[in-house]
């Protein structure tokens, strides 16, 4: 159990990482990469069916990167509304 939590973290914080290097050309932070790649796991399992309830594959790590690029796409534009 302690094993699947640290491997989910792991590649929430990879998933986040590459995710914010792709929207905004740098990471963010590990806490902050952890949290963008699980809540992206999320999305995906939403979107696709796919996510935290299977295994890790290479497919899973791919849609939780989308899915953690689809999140920080979706909080920048919130941001620029505000800013605006």
């Amino acid at each position: 159990m302690l094993e699947a939590i640290i491997i989910w973290l792991v590649i929430g914080g990879l998933a986040g990482w590459l995710a914010s290097l792709v929207v905004r050309g740098t990471g963010s932070g590990v806490l902050i990469n952890i949290v963008v790649g699980i809540v992206g796991a999320v999305i995906a399992n939403l979107i696709f069916g796919a996510g935290i309830n299977e295994a890790i594959t290479a497919m899973t790590f791919v849609y939780s990167v989308i899915g953690a690029i689809i999140l920080l796409v979706i909080l920048n534009l919130i941001q620029r509304g505000r800013v605006r």
